[in-house]
């Protein structure tokens, strides 16, 4: 890079600021914008690599390709120019760390991984439905702002189709010719890289899914779903038979329900993967309300509520409604608290209110359904341990005093 590329350096408009990256497509700097007084980046493409047929035209398929979205989780293309120091695009400036910075620092939680993921997929619908495949989603590619907006970057590699105004995937749709950086290498990274993307055949936006099942996998277990000790390697190890180890072996607090979505978008054969990115994201998000909702239910709780619950199962309470007063035996000690139980009038006297032990689990279930709008029999699907219960009911008589 020459040497004028130092702080206070111009090109054009634009004035140098500081370094802060570089990559195999250049450097990056920070400058500023002196008409419109504002931070941009500036990506620079220098002569002897402008000079690489291949480098440059994916320089002008980046700058073409993220200029054609708009999304708040894309990151903005201004302009793309030259100057005596090379060929640049100048983009928004991103106050925040890559993906992978950000794992490096900590662990992500289960809740910000979730946030992560949702912002992506978000990103990538925008695109797939503007025709455009990214084909390199990994951490490296995704930044994180101090705000926790999340922006994806670098479409280099994305490959142009038509755009489709339907959810249908269409994998004849004319494509531009994929570009390689060295013979017989296949463009994308491979640890990312979708079976269908890794033997370098045609590609629709179900590569996409598999990258980011990929990166949501990495983020929760904090380790590959597909690992070897070099490039030769890992791609074997996609490309095989073998399907990777569930998520919810090496993350104990991820539920089975996020499992479930992390294989899915994980399947090798495109056909068993998600269609579309959106069906995807649906289920993301409706998996993400369900864990807040369950958060705030149990928040909401009072310590000492319904402590008569936890008593043993013979006792005497109360009266019941025909008078006297009336023993309860169970056949085993209730030992759920109740929540926000609703009871209908009864002119002081008490109710005798005959339960199933499996009850708060019932009712926790039908509030998630009514709160996520997802059917009762899907939400009864997702909790095995309630079903089980479910399958033998046990009943337990307890007495509400009302007076």
């Amino acid at each position: 890079m020459p040497d004028s590329l130092i702080s206070g350096a111009k090109l054009g408009r634009y004035e140098i600021r500081s370094k802060i990256g570089e990559g195999g497509m250049g450097e990056v700097y920070l400058a500023l914008d002196t008409k419109l007084d504002r931070h941009v980046a500036l990506k620079i493409l220098p002569p002897e690599l402008a000079a690489q047929h291949d480098r440059m035209r994916r320089f002008v398929q980046e700058a073409k390709a993220a200029s054609a979205l708009n999304h708040p989780s894309i990151i903005t293309i201004y302009e793309i120019d030259e100057s005596a120091s090379g060929h640049f695009i100048a983009t928004e400036f991103i106050d925040g760390v890559t993906l992978r910075e950000r794992e490096a620092k900590h662990a992500l939680t289960l809740s910000e991984s979730l946030d992560v993921v949702i912002q992506i997929a978000g990103a990538l619908r925008a695109a797939h439905d503007a025709g455009i495949l990214h084909r390199d989603i990994k951490p490296e590619n995704i930044m994180v702002r101090r705000d926790g907006i999340v922006k994806v970057l670098d479409f280099g590699l994305a490959k142009l189709t038509e755009p489709k105004f339907s959810e249908a995937i269409d994998p004849e749709a004319p494509t531009r010719a994929n570009f390689k950086t060295d013979p017989g290498v296949v463009m994308g990274t491979a640890i990312y890289m979708s079976p269908e993307q890794a033997r370098g055949v045609a590609v629709d936006a179900r590569t996409d899914i598999f990258s980011l099942g990929v990166v949501l996998y990495e983020m929760v277990t904090g380790r590959l779903p597909f690992e070897g000790t070099n490039r030769n390697e890992i791609v074997a190890a996609v490309l095989s038979d073998k399907e990777p180890q569930p998520l919810t072996r090496y993350s104990s607090e991820a539920p089975s329900e996020l499992g479930r979505i992390v294989s899915k978008a994980l399947r090798k054969n495109p056909e068993e993967r998600y269609q579309t990115i959106k069906d995807m994201l649906l289920d993301l998000k409706s998996l993400q309300q369900q864990l807040e909702f369950e958060r705030k239910l149990n928040s909401s709780v009072a310590p000492n509520a319904a402590t008569s619950l936890l008593e043993p199962a013979t006792q005497t309470v109360g009266s019941a409604p025909t008078g006297g007063p009336q023993t309860i035996t169970a056949a085993q000690p209730f030992t759920h608290r109740a929540r926000n139980t609703l009871l209908p009038e009864s002119n002081g006297t008490s109710w005798l209110l005959p339960l199933p032990c499996w009850w708060p689990s019932a009712v926790r279930l039908l509030r998630l359904s009514i709160c996520t709008r997802a059917p009762l029999k899907r939400q009864l699907n997702r909790s095995p341990s309630c079903r089980s219960k479910i399958k033998t009911p046990i009943r337990t008589t307890i007495i509400f005093p009302m007076g």
